[in-house]
């Protein structure tokens, strides 16, 4: 099985690919979500893994748009308890530090912690475990990362602060995609999929109702305009579900009334 990733060993991403497929896993570390998204349409990897959202920081909204692009299938989603942990090169202090180097969103998921720490300046980087990866290499003292104690343990880098996250009870949502449609092992409850909304008035209203008279439970809605029709715009949804006779009447529905419908996958809820 060889899976792709974003990130190094010691990321996030890594944790949730070893915890799913075993340690005997292929692992394809990538830069990039879209090398990750790439290495799945061209049957490079067999599973590619993606963050999706987080419970603090919300939705990774390009994300959505490279499972669009690439025409990806989820197969299956993963709930990952976040921890963040400030580190760096051993024989330190917090008032050593003048920059802490990590991704955008676990910057924003540590916001309550940096702003009682005004001498410290934030840089958005890549990814969490590189940036760990980054200070053992080059030596960086001075400089930390916010990452897992997994890299922090890889990189031999000291924990000057744990678990800096604002809301202790902290998940993000990760996704398995496929190039191709897989079969489920088990009964699937939830769906996500793209819909066109025809630019008319209470075109959205009426999407949702139909949806709620069927019984789907919203669980994401999120839109994205459309680059070739200005002002228009398509709604990524994720939905649950508990009769799958009225799921298939509200796609029947979607297809015959509203715009382009682009089911991406049908699969069971992780959640809780």
């Amino acid at each position: 099985m060889r899976v792709a990733i974003q990130g190094v060993p010691g990321s996030f991403h890594h944790q949730v690919a070893l915890l799913n497929f075993g340690k005997e896993v292929q692992v394809l570390p990538f830069l990039s979500f879209e090398e990750v998204a790439k290495s799945v349409a061209s049957g490079a990897a067999d599973v590619g893994i993606m963050a999706i959202e987080n419970s603090i920081a919300g939705a990774i909204l390009p994300n959505y748009d490279l499972i669009d692009r690439y025409e990806l299938f989820i197969h299956e989603e993963y709930y990952l308890p976040i921890s963040h942990q400030f580190m760096a090169l051993p024989g330190q202090t917090i008032a050593d530090i003048s920059e802490v180097r990590s991704h955008p969103m676990a910057l924003l998921q540590c916001k309550t912690f940096f702003s009682q720490q005004p001498q410290i300046k934030l840089i958005d980087d890549l990814d969490t475990a590189s940036v760990a990866k980054r200070i053992q290499e080059e030596k960086l003292r001075g400089v930390a990362a916010i990452a897992s104690e997994i890299a922090a343990e890889t990189y031999g880098l000291e924990i000057l602060a744990p678990n800096i996250q604002t809301v202790q009870d902290n998940f993000t949502r990760f996704i398995f995609l496929t190039k191709e449609k897989s079969n489920q092992k088990e009964a699937p409850n939830k769906v996500s999929f793209k819909i066109t909304i025809r630019n008319e008035a209470g075109g959205l209203a009426k999407l949702l109702t139909m949806l709620a008279d069927k019984n789907l439970n919203l669980s994401k809605i999120q839109s994205i305009p459309l680059m070739d029709k200005p002002w228009d715009y398509a709604f990524f949804i994720d939905a649950e579900f508990t009769k799958e006779q009225a799921y298939q009447e509200a796609v029947e529905q979607m297809q015959a009334n509203y715009g382009e419908l682009k089911i991406f996958g049908e699969y069971r809820s992780r959640k809780g």
